[in-house]
Order: structure tokens, then C-alpha cells, then sequence
């Protein structure tokens, strides 16, 4: 029996091994609005015990991840938990994005380019508007919702509230949804547009496919009707519909009079402290902006000056989609050993970059209000949160009322056995342990800390008749993939890198990780990362790992007995509940045509694939495989680039 029947969990699974508890322990602590952390392993089902708390708490959610790829991993598992309630979708909209930006050193203004994923947009106003829907909501969002959005308070505002039988001019009507930032277009009607015929209105909200027609007798709403966007086929009829704004920067007309003179009395002052050259540069394009904003309600770049519309102070936060949630909604931090960095960082690079730009006349110095947020005012935000980690740091324990755990896999399967070994002929011993596994036909990832010890072994290795390749940052993301991919089909036994805790690396093939240097304190041999990189044998059943080190620090002392701890835990669930672990069955995926192919096709044959892989990059974007997006971008420009030859 639900406890909280807002929101419908849809699961053939019920809890298993730990899972029960940490969902109780979590449950507790959300109704005491308090902050916790789960630390649950890769292949636990955090995302589903996650489902099961929102559902038993009902609260409005926000998870966060730290890139678009794991935000829609888990946009698409909670939609499928949630299949009757909103789960929202809320990352940038840019396919392409170069930020406005100048560099002094050699007198470089860069204008802002960018291309917007139109789906992506629609899916930002739809989170939003159901948001502010008041129904059960989910929202997964990457650290683009730190960023400046615009005010709750003016969408909310500027929002078509329209009800049958209700007296509405047909002109007021117009007039609401050109103000909310619709395009009258009678011919072509899309996303974000309405059209007039007679007595009816069609509108296709910008957050929708479907039309909503709006049928008036005079003044009067005789009827309103959901419509096929295509048949324009009567769905169903309804009595109410709220429309919500086409963009989420807006400028009602009562505040535009008192933004703009806000700005002319900024422009006036920081003309004043400018050099010639800066201040004629500033006031051209400042007033060029207050005509388009006089004239058209709106300009290019108009977020740069959101400080005036909002009525904000200098320094003051801006508003961001946390700001739609209200006070009382539940905070989920994904890999938050990777995302709370993130949120960290973002404000200072805007900063730098915006600093030249008001340094040298580029915009006003309100310009610096149109950021994200800093840390310590995200963190206002952090009152009824779960962390989530394989790998806590420090910050997430400090902050935490109490941590649940979820160390057990339903495959079974348990965390690698590690070992510390001594440098001493450790290239020797390294060899003998690579041939143990090549001869059971599994493979080997192994980590040093430079690049040059890096190339240095992948050659000691291939004189030593092993096959093995290198993967170094400067390899393109799709000559990545194939390399990860050749290593599954065993067309090569051992992968050297320096960071093995990017994506793509969780290989079921690879039964041993090996560390060099693992003794040297550092980023990549802290505890965090430690722990993240034994993580990588921990999808095969004979999975192991060997640190080479004369010396144990603490990170490795810590990193070997939280290790230990898991897998004792992991063995006497599986001995209890009679089960027997298997290694992970991974699909690999095939690649259609080779990258040494692409430069011997002709010109002809070159231009026509650009066209197909131009294609299926957008097709993946709209499926939301960011995955799939990157790697048909990436064969692309590697396409443009034989074809510019």
C-alpha cells in the first residue's frame, strides 16, 4: 500500500539485499528535513531506492548530475519508474556554445555563436511549467541549473490563465500571448506560435506538441480542446488550461520602463570611468540594446542585464530553476563526488571571462549579475538533501545527519580483491600477471601518472609480444570509444592510461587493474580516486587489482580498508542468500565504418556520409544518447576535416 499516493512507483522488482534499510534510514531523515548521504556501490540500485524515497516522501525532487550523459541515464530510469507523474528534463540547450568573450593580449573580440537544441529548449520550459504545475514532480538537471533563468515570480505572472465560459477580449488574448513571447504565424503553426482563424485561436504551447484551440463566441471561451498538432483531430476537451511563457527571460511591460532607466543611469556612470576608445564602444552598444528592448520588449543578450529587470543589487543572486521549486522540495546530488566540484567551479570561470568584457567597454559591469550561483549560495539550497557516492568526500560527511549504504549488487557480484606489491621487478611481475589473464582470454587496464611513463610501458609491453595500446587526453572522444571497443573484442589484451575514472571504462572484460606509483599522494591516487579506479575490475567475477608501491600512504590505507569492508559484507550476503556471482553481459556496440576508412573515400562518398552522420548526431540529440551525439559529432568534424583537405 502506498504511503503517499502523489507519487505512483512502477517497478516489477521489489527492495532487495540492503536496499530496505537504506530506504527506511533515508525516509526518516527527508521527513526530519535533514541532510544525508547515500553511499551505495555501482550496480546497488541507488537510483531505484532514490525512486522509492521520493515516492514514500512525496516531495517535489531535483537530482543533479555532472554531465548530460548520467542526466539522461536518469531521466530515462526515473521516467520509467514514474510513468503517471512529471519527470522533467532540465540541461543546457546548446549542441554548440561559444561564449561571448575578448582577450586583451592580442585585441580578439569573440561574439557569442551557439546552436540550440530546440527539443532541449522545449524540455526547460516544460520543467518549469511543471514545476510551477503543482502536481508530483521530478526534475533531473545538470549544473545548468545554477544558472541564471529569470524569475519564477514574472513566468508565473505572465502565465494564460483561460477557462470556459470566462469573459476574455479576444484582443486581451492576443496581446497576453504575444507579451509571454508567442509568434503569431497563420500560416506555419509550431512549438511556441499561435494562429487566428475567425472566432478560434491555435496555440501550441512552447512546452508541447499538441494544440491547444480555443473556440469564442465574442468575448466569451466557448470551448477549449486538446488537438492532434498534425489532424488537428480533437483529443479530449477541458475546462481550464494555464499556458506558460515561449521563453523563460521575459520583460512585462510595467517593469521594462523602470529596467531601462535603471540601465541608461548605470551606462551613464560607467561611461564616466572609461577610457575614450572603451566608452565609445559601450555606449554604441548599450543604447543599441535599449532601443531593441523599447521597441521589441527584448534584445540579443538581454539576460546580460536580468540585474534590472528582477530588481535585483549588485551581488545579489540571480534566480535559477532552484527558484521554481519553492522551500520545500528534496535535493538529490548524483556522484556527488564529482558534481559538488562542478558547482564549485562554475562561478569563477564566468567571472574571468565576463571581467575583460566589462574591462574593456563590452558590457556593463551589471553584466557580472548574470551568473551562476556561487558555492556558499547553492549551498542555502542544500536543507533536505541526499547525497549520492560510491566515494563521499569529506564535504559530504561533514554535512551529513547520517549515511546509508547500499554495498551489495543483486548480480552478486563483490567488490575486487586488491593487493599491495613492492616496485621491485615490477615490470617483470606485471608481465607474468597480464599472460595469466590474456591466457583465460580476459583484459587488463593499467594506470600510471604521467604520459611519459605511459608511452614508456606501452612500449616495454609491446616488446614483450603484448598487445597493447595507449589512451592519452588527447585522443578524440570517438577514437576513445573505438579504442575501448576494440579492447572488448580482444582485437588488443591491455589498455595503458593515466586517468582510468572517465566515462566508457567500466569494461566486464577486464578482470585485473593494475596501479603504478600508487604510493605517490596526488589527485589520482587520493582515496576518492583509489577507490573509483578498483571500481573498474569490479564488473568481472575474477576481478582483482594490484597497487605497485614500496610504501603504503593513508589514502591507500584508507582506500584498502573501506574495500575490505565492502567485500566482507558483499560475500556474507552472498553466502547467506545461496548466491553465486556472475560476470556482467555487456552488448559491444559496432561501428559502422572505420576512421582510417574515411580517408580513402572520395569527395563525393565523403560529402554524403557528412550529410548521414549530420543526421543521426541530431537524431541521437533528440533521443537524448548524448553518447551516441558526441561520437557522430566527433566522426563529423574528422569528416569536415578530410573534406576541407
Amino acid at each position: 500500500m502506498l504511503e503517499n499516493p502523489s507519487f505512483e512507483l512502477v517497478s516489477e522488482f521489489a527492495p532487495t539485499g540492503d536496499q530496505p534499510q537504506a530506504i527506511e534510514l533515508l525516509v526518516n531523515g527527508v521527513r526530519k528535513k535533514k541532510i544525508q548521504t547515500l553511499l551505495g556501490v555501482t550496480g546497488s540500485g541507488k537510483t531505484f531506492a532514490i525512486a522509492n524515497v521520493i515516492q514514500r516522501t512525496g516531495k517535489k525532487t531535483l537530482v543533479i548530475s555532472h554531465n548530460k550523459t548520467l542526466a539522461a541515464q536518469l531521466y530515462s530510469e526515473l521516467k520509467q519508474f514514474f510513468p503517471k507523474n512529471n519527470v522533467g528534463y532540465f540541461v543546457s540547450y546548446y549542441d554548440y556554445y561559444q561564449p561571448e568573450s575578448y582577450i586583451p593580449q592580442t585585441d580578439t573580440y569573440i561574439e557569442k555563436d551557439t546552436q540550440i537544441n530546440e527539443k532541449i529548449e522545449r524540455m526547460r520550459l516544460e520543467a518549469t511549467a511543471m514545476l510551477l504545475s503543482g502536481e508530483p514532480t521530478v526534475i533531473v538537471a545538470t549544473v545548468s541549473c545554477i544558472y541564471s533563468l529569470g524569475s519564477p515570480r514574472d513566468w508565473e505572472n505572465m502565465s494564460i490563465a483561460v477557462e470556459k465560459e470566462s469573459e476574455i477580449g479576444r484582443g486581451t488574448l492576443i496581446k497576453k500571448l504575444v507579451n509571454a513571447r508567442y509568434e503569431r504565424n497563420d500560416t506555419e503553426l509550431v512549438s511556441g506560435r499561435f494562429r487566428i482563424k475567425g472566432d478560434t485561436i491555435d496555440i501550441i504551447p512552447a512546452y508541447s506538441d499538441s494544440v491547444v484551440r480555443i473556440s469564442m463566441f465574442g468575448d466569451k471561451v466557448e470551448k477549449i480542446a486538446i488537438c492532434d498538432p498534425v489532424s488537428l483531430k480533437e483529443k479530449k476537451q477541458v475546462s481550464k488550461i494555464k499556458i506558460y511563457p515561449a521563453k523563460h527571460y521575459l520583460v512585462a511591460s510595467d517593469v521594462r520602463k523602470t529596467a531601462v532607466e535603471s540601465i541608461k543611469k548605470e551606462l551613464k556612470e560607467r561611461l564616466g570611468t572609461l577610457p575614450e576608445l572603451e566608452r565609445q564602444r559601450l555606449e554604441m552598444r548599450t543604447k543599441y540594446d535599449l532601443e531593441m528592448i523599447e521597441e521589441l520588449g527584448y534584445c540579443s543578450g538581454i539576460e546580460n542585464y536580468s540585474r534590472h529587470f528582477d530588481g535585483r543589487n549588485p551581488g545579489e543572486p540571480p534566480f535559477c530553476l532552484l527558484d521554481f521549486f519553492g522551500d520545500d522540495f528534496l535535493l538529490v546530488i548524483d556522484e556527488s563526488h564529482a558534481t559538488l566540484p562542478q558547482l564549485h567551479g562554475m562561478y569563477n570561470g564566468d567571472y574571468t571571462r565576463k571581467k575583460s568584457l566589462i574591462d574593456y567597454g563590452f558590457r556593463l559591469p551589471s553584466a557580472f549579475d548574470n551568473r551562476p550561483l556561487k558555492f556558499a549560495e547553492f549551498e542555502k539550497y542544500i536543507r533536505n538533501a541526499i547525497f549520492v557516492s560510491a566515494t563521499p568526500s569529506q564535504y559530504e560527511r561533514a554535512q551529513s545527519f547520517q549515511i546509508a549504504e547500499q554495498l551489495v549488487r543483486p548480480t552478486g557480484l563483490v567488490d575486487p580483491q586488491v593487493e599491495v606489491r613492492k616496485t621491485d621487478n615490477q615490470m617483470d611481475d606485471l608481465v607474468s600477471e597480464i599472460k595469466k589473464r590474456t591466457d583465460s582470454n580476459q583484459r587488463v587496464l593499467v594506470t600510471t601518472l604521467t604520459k611519459r611513463m605511459a608511452e614508456d610501458l606501452a612500449e616495454y609491453l609491446s616488446k614483450r609480444q603484448i598487445r597493447v595500446r595507449y589512451l592519452h587526453s588527447e585522443i578524440e572522444n570517438l577514437q576513445r570509444t573505438e579504442l575501448i571497443r576494440q579492447l572488448r573484442l580482444g582485437e588488443f589484451d591491455v589498455l595503458v592510461g593515466i586517468n582510468l575514472l572517465r566515462e566508457g571504462l567500466d569494461i566486464p572484460e577486464v578482470s585485473l587493474v593494475a596501479i603504478l606509483d600508487a604510493d605517490k599522494e596526488g589527485f589520482l591516487r587520493n582515496i576518492t580516486s583509489l577507490i573509483q579506479t578498483f571500481g573498474r575490475a569490479a564488473r568481472n567475477v575474477d576481478g582483482s587489482v594490484i597497487m605497485y608501491a614500496d610504501t603504503i600512504t593513508q589514502s591507500m590505507k584508507l582506500a584498502l580498508s573501506e574495500t575490505e569492508r565492502r567485500r566482507k559484507k558483499q560475500l556474507e550476503h552472498n553466502e547467506k542468500m545461496g548466491i553465486t556471482p556472475t560476470t556482467i553481459v555487456k552488448a559491444i556496440p559496432q561501428q559502422t565504418i572505420q576512421l582510417e576508412e574515411i580517408k580513402h573515400m572520395s569527395h563525393h562518398d565523403l560529402h554524403t556520409y557528412a550529410i548521414e552522420v549530420e543526421a543521426s548526431m541530431k537524431r541521437c540529440a533528440e533521443e537524448l544518447d548524448f553518447e551516441g551525439a558526441i561520437e557522430h559529432r566527433d566522426k563529423l568534424t574528422k569528416i569536415q576535416k578530410e573534406l576541407g583537405k
